[in-house]
């Protein structure tokens, strides 16, 4: 065997190595390559998976999970089998291992070019102006002020909505294609969200998916935004617009968070901006509760969240978790837990140090947004 066919994959993923270790001695170098470099996988490679009406990536990583498993078992054969089984089968089995190897070589470059390397890029409030300073602090007042103002106006916008007997939003307007304008449109704000979308794709599985708590999905080898189709349809239009800010280059999912709002509350469609309040409001919530001490006299001088409001903030209707039950293979709470395991372990290697918990630092990044406009 040329021994170039061996090195090649080991440089490649020595590359990711250096690639990683350089992006972690300044921000300099991820910043240029997210500014300048990432944009044009998305224009090429994104608009190319863009055409196909199902999730690539999605069925990438099913065959990718199919060809470790023949590589395995076919490892565990070729051990048991090697001295019965015939040339030609031998040199097969090497060659599928050796191109497995190459796949191994190709996936961590990609990796690290369209998702590790982004979490070692400015944060959001330095690539575009947001307001406020991220060194002030904010106390209960300033969350309060914002808590009561998101929570003010879902309460105002959920009696508007048509509703089905069981009381669940009706909508029949084309969410993907919106969200798509919506992210166009904050790109006329902020020159970093500009460019080409692609419209965000349904999730095949959407069981397994529902089973992890999962609302929607950026997949790095396809350049793909995708959501859970089978979640209640008020998280919709803030996830599809969450995965889409991925695509330009906002990894952190906080930051994602913070994008997908904005992208969605200054909508003219009432159902984008409800979903934004809902999006954020379990967090403001908490951290108002946190910071006037868990004081009910307090809380409750506050304005009160209504009760359809909180019933909106379902991820998944009682029928969709009943049919995601029967059909499951492995119980929800195993898939949860391997899920939260894989996913806090990720982040917290990309330098994310508190993990799933940063999700709800968008609350800083509100705070910030709203600092001069609420308080």
């Amino acid at each position: 065997m040329k021994k170039w066919k061996l090195w090649v994959p080991a440089g490649m993923a020595l590359l990711a190595v250096l690639l990683n270790i350089i992006s972690r001695f300044g921000r300099s170098f991820s910043d240029f390559y997210v500014n300048h470099i990432f944009p044009i996988w998305v224009e090429t490679y994104g608009r190319f998976t863009g055409l196909f009406p199902f999730s690539v990536g999605e069925w990438m990583l099913y065959l990718a999970a199919c060809m470790l498993l023949a590589l395995a078992l076919g490892g565990i054969c070729y051990g048991i089998l090697k001295n019965r089984l015939g040339e030609r089968i031998k040199r097969s089995y090497r060659g599928y291992g050796l191109f497995c190897y190459w796949i191994f070589g190709i996936v961590c470059v990609i990796m690290m070019l369209n998702c590790f390397l982004l979490y070692q890029a400015s944060p959001v409030y330095l690539r575009f102006d947001i307001g406020g300073s991220p060194e002030k602090e904010y106390g209960a007042e300033e969350i309060g002020a914002l808590r009561d103002y998101v929570a003010l106006r879902a309460n105002e916008l959920a009696p508007e909505f048509d509703r089905d007997e069981r009381g669940y939003l009706l909508y029949e307007k084309d969410l993907e294609e919106e969200a798509v304008r919506q992210m166009q449109r904050l790109g006329e704000r902020f020159d970093c969200l500009r460019g080409y979308y692609p419209r965000p794709k349904k999730l095949f599985w959407s069981d397994f998916y529902s089973q992890q708590y999962i609302m929607g999905y950026y997949f790095p080898f396809s350049m793909e935004a995708n959501y859970n189709p089978k979640m209640y349809i008020a998280n919709m239009p803030v996830t599809m617009c969450h995965e889409l800010s991925h695509l330009k280059g906002f990894i952190l999912e906080d930051e994602a968070n913070f994008i997908g709002y904005l992208a969605c509350v200054d909508s003219e469609d009432p159902l984008f901006q409800y979903s934004a309040y809902l999006s954020v409001l379990g967090y403001l919530d908490r951290d108002f509760r946190k910071a006037i001490g868990e004081d009910v006299d307090v809380y409750l001088s506050h304005p009160q969240i209504s009760e359809r409001v909180w019933e909106d903030r379902m991820f998944l209707t009682d029928e969709a978790w009943e049919q995601v039950e029967r059909r499951a293979v492995l119980s929800t709470e195993t898939v949860k837990q391997a899920a939260d395991t894989f996913l806090d372990t990720t982040l917290t290697l990309n330098g994310v140090a508190d993990g799933t918990v940063s999700y709800s630092r968008v609350v800083k990044l509100l705070l910030q947004y709203y600092d001069g406009k609420l308080y």
